[in-house]
């Protein structure tokens, strides 16, 4: 059901190397606008490639919604309590947090990429305590990909903000109105990029599940760790000249030509009328045909 979205997206994996085999780990990162069009694609990834079944740790707001709690649940996802995390931990699973939650997912205008951790440590505290490695992840591409219209701020201050105030929805987690694709919320086309930066270990903070410093110091490190992948991929983006849809649309189209058209006859087995060999034909440079 992916393959459809990622071969019009192409993404791009980077530092998969560095996805150690031990067990439990804990994949921490940023979460892009509405938090669903890019993440799948790496959950998808992990599998195929080191066979990782990430076990996602939803916000609680999934869970009071009928029909999609249960959507949510058929592909992994559980209700992101502390004590669901420490049980899958003690089972060895990888697990999936994002400690900006849905106020990430939630971004307002002009927010592309910045992370809302807040003062949260949770994820550390349970890591320190169950000897988690971290893997810090970062993903760029969504959050160019849909122009945000009208957010959550603009809602409250608009004549709907004492009926949403009166409805008990959260400000923080309600989602902006976006445009993508024409005027539709589909996101435009532009190719995805994650990397996975290098595992952080807990034991030097072995013990100290209930030090406040210590976890703050795990928290930051590991935040400091998906900054700089933001910043990476943003500079491997700009150097890219498939990011967007056209340029890839047309190499895969001259893959499938040169495919079609097969491997071309050696210059030294053609020879002009007068018997001499023909001149060599240039050679195809790698970056025609299978550049990323």
């Amino acid at each position: 059901m992916l393959e459809p979205w990622r071969r019009l997206l192409d993404p791009v994996f980077l530092g998969l190397e560095n996805v150690p085999s031990e067990r439990p780990l804990l994949f921490v990162g940023n979460h892009t606008l509405y938090g669903l069009w890019d993440i799948p694609l790496m959950i998808a990834e992990l599998y195929w490639r080191q066979g990782i079944f990430l076990r996602s740790l939803g916000d609680h707001v999934h869970f009071q919604l009928p029909l999609w709690r249960e959507m949510m649940s058929l592909y992994g996802v559980v209700d992101g309590t502390r004590q669901n995390c420490a049980q899958l931990m003690q089972q060895g699973e990888c697990i999936l947090v994002f400690p900006g939650g849905g106020r990430e997912v939630a971004k307002r205008k002009g927010e592309r990429y910045a992370l809302f951790w807040k003062d949260r440590t949770g994820f550390a505290r349970l890591a320190i305590r169950h000897r988690c490695t971290i893997i810090p992840f970062s993903a760029v591409g969504i959050d160019d990909a849909l122009t945000v219209l009208y957010d959550a701020d603009d809602m409250f201050n608009s004549p709907l903000g004492p009926l949403l105030a009166m409805s008990g929805v959260r400000r923080e987690v309600l989602l902006p109105l976006v445009r993508g694709v024409g005027p539709t919320p589909v996101p435009r086309p532009e190719r995805l990029y994650f990397r996975f930066g290098e595992p952080i270990t807990t034991r030097e903070f072995a013990g100290r599940s209930h030090d406040g410093a210590a976890c703050c110091e795990l928290r930051n490190r590991v935040k400091r760790a998906v900054e700089e992948g933001v910043h990476t991929l943003l500079s491997f983006r700009a150097n890219d000249p498939h990011r967007h849809f056209a340029p890839r649309l047309v190499r895969d189209v001259r893959r499938w030509w040169l495919a079609r058209a097969g491997p071309r006859q050696p210059a030294s087995a053609r020879a002009e009328p007068g018997g001499e060999p023909a001149e060599p034909l240039p050679q195809r440079r790698s970056w025609d045909v299978d550049a990323a």
